[in-house]
């Protein structure tokens, strides 16, 4: 039989049509192991994607963190991720805009301790052994920042908003014997904070490699972040039971200044969490007043300290991380099990939320019902271009990389 050249064209139609409702298939979110590549979610109605590398799953960065390096002109924005490159662990990364997976870094050497990207110099920093590198996107040159002096440990966690520095932390050898004899976090957390050993913060130049202590104390430091747009602002918390703790501290580099940017009001009042806002004016926390009550997502002026916005929500709205659009129009949070601080009866979504006076409104974007939470925190990002949230998750069976189009599909 000899087709005609309209039967043709109808034929390709119509199979045009079938792939496109074959990858927009509406189902429950982890009812599938594994799922399709991208769905809708059936609860929602929003679009999602499985973010993959070349070897199947990616990881997803911690909430604070920004795996992102926003395109030079058209090419699409780049996701940061490490994979194997057969034998060993290299740095990735991911085109958001055509899914295209690039190796930008290479050798025998294990690329570790990902944890930085330098939007100035579209470098990614990363540990190997005692040595800290950075390699450029584009041209994938390499140059090493730093070099650790024998015996000294310490771990890197951010770079400076015009990458002139970078900052860590190390603690004393009792603290790192108490997280090996007690490795499980319900065994380990109140055990480091009733010591007070003594934590320290440091910071390297990078032009001239100088290696300074710039505060000490004999408390458990973390969640080092230098602002996205001051270089001379760094923030950092103590560990600890958040109901203990004075959390939120600000240091300036140039005047050695600490400043305490929430002070508990009442008894069991609790924050933490803490992030910049991508303009480096605000810092935005989880806040509980008391405990398990009643919760807001807060935010303190950078400069001043004064606590400038905060947005009420409910127990099931409450999430683990929060996130926040560049135009501060738009939040983000990843839920919530029923074994978190607020006890949510249906808390385990994927939301944005949006400011009204004093509260939030929310939208649930993907049902996270077959998700451990216990086992992944999803760690809530918007993309570049603001059009998608990307977060981790489990329901398939193992922990992957998704993105969630805030839009609503039709």
């Amino acid at each position: 039989m000899k087709l005609s050249r309209s039967m043709i064209l109808s034929g390709c139609f119509l199979l045009m049509i079938n792939s496109k409702l074959l990858a927009q298939q509406v189902l429950v979110t982890g009812s599938q192991k594994p799922m399709p590549a991208e769905w809708i979610d059936k609860d929602t109605g929003h679009k999602i994607v499985r973010l993959s590398g070349k070897t199947g799953p990616i990881n997803n960065w911690y909430f604070h963190n920004n795996p992102f390096l926003k395109e030079k002109e058209n090419e699409g924005d780049k996701m940061v991720f490490s994979d194997t490159d057969g034998l060993h662990n290299q740095v990735f990364t991911l085109n958001l805009k055509d899914k295209g997976i690039e190796q930008v870094t290479s050798g025998v050497s294990q690329k570790k301790m990902l944890s930085m990207t330098s939007p100035k110099t579209r470098e990614i920093i990363y540990q190997t052994a005692d040595s800290i590198y950075a390699t450029n996107i584009d041209s994938k040159k390499t140059r090493l920042l730093y070099v650790f002096p024998a015996g000294t440990k310490g771990a890197i966690a951010t770079i400076n908003a015009d990458a002139t520095l970078f900052a860590g932390s190390y603690s004393s050898p009792e603290q790192a014997k108490i997280l090996q004899q007690y490795p499980l976090k319900s065994q380990f957390f109140n055990r480091i904070y009733d010591a007070h050993l003594l934590n320290s913060i440091f910071t390297v130049d990078i032009k001239t490699g100088k290696f300074k202590v710039i505060h000490e104390e004999n408390n458990w430091l973390g969640h080092i972040q230098f602002s996205p747009t001051d270089p001379n602002i760094l923030m950092f918390c103590h560990e600890g039971p958040w109901d203990k703790v004075d959390r939120i501290w600000r240091y300036k580099i140039k005047t050695e200044e600490t400043t305490l940017m929430h002070k508990r009001t009442m008894p069991m009042e609790i924050a933490g969490h803490e992030f910049f806002q991508p303009d480096g004016k605000v810092i935005w926390f989880d806040l509980q007043k008391p405990r398990g009550k009643t919760f807001y997502l807060a935010g303190a002026d950078v400069n001043t300290g004064k606590e400038m916005a905060s947005y009420e929500m409910t127990a099931d709205e409450w999430s683990i991380h929060f996130a926040v659009y560049p135009d501060k129009n738009m939040f983000a949070g990843d839920g919530g099990d029923s074994t978190q601080v607020a006890k949510a009866k249906n808390g385990m979504w994927i939301y944005a939320f949006y400011p009204e006076e004093n509260h939030f409104r929310s939208e649930r974007l993907v049902n996270m019902k077959d998700h451990n939470y216990r086992g992944l925190e999803p760690n809530v990002h918007f993309s570049p271009d603001g059009k998608w949230i990307i977060f981790g998750g489990n329901f398939e069976g193992n922990k992957q990389t998704y993105a969630v189009e805030i839009a609503k599909s039709e």
